[in-house]
């Protein structure tokens, strides 16, 4: 089965940061699993996969647009300590979570003050380009309760 909207895809990927140091490989744990279709994945990853079957293995590369974004200079904050989610002062570089008053977001923590934080609320990888190793696991139908939750259930059914 070829993917397309609507299948379950699961895959292996080894990611590199184009021209940095950054790496990550799914192969030692579990496949990924996402609703092709649905944005489950980077745009620029769910569009080379559109047409793989099973058993495919391929390298993409992917523009910062369609993997996480440009950078946004305004996503740079400072926020009191206490905002943190644990409230302890962090080191600078580590990633920490902002209560605000709608939603914990992520951030890297940029600056540390005495009583506030500079934090950078973009993705780490905002603003680069990505290199993806894939091997297609598995393609399947989704059922009719993924589709309607817009997004693939694992081994076992609903996991959320």
């Amino acid at each position: 089965m070829q993917i397309a909207n609507n299948t379950v895809v699961s895959f292996h990927y080894k990611l590199e940061e184009v021209g940095g140091d950054y790496r990550e490989d799914s192969s030692d744990g579990d496949p990924v699993l996402y609703l092709h279709g649905h944005r489950g994945v980077l745009p620029g990853l769910e569009d080379a996969m559109k047409g793989k079957v099973a058993g495919d293995t391929f390298t993409v590369q992917v523009s910062p647009e369609e993997a996480y974004g440009l950078r946004n200079e305004e996503a740079m904050q400072r926020v009191p300590i206490k905002h943190l989610v644990g409230g302890k002062k962090p080191a600078v570089g580590e990633l920490v979570m902002v209560n605000t008053e709608t939603r914990k977001i992520n951030a890297t923590v940029v600056k540390v003050g005495r009583h506030t934080v500079d934090v950078d609320t973009n993705h780490p990888l905002a603003g680069k380009g990505l290199k993806f190793d894939i091997e297609v696991v598995d393609v399947r139908e989704a059922t009719m309760e993924e589709v309607a939750h817009r997004h693939a259930h694992g081994p076992g059914g609903h996991q959320h």
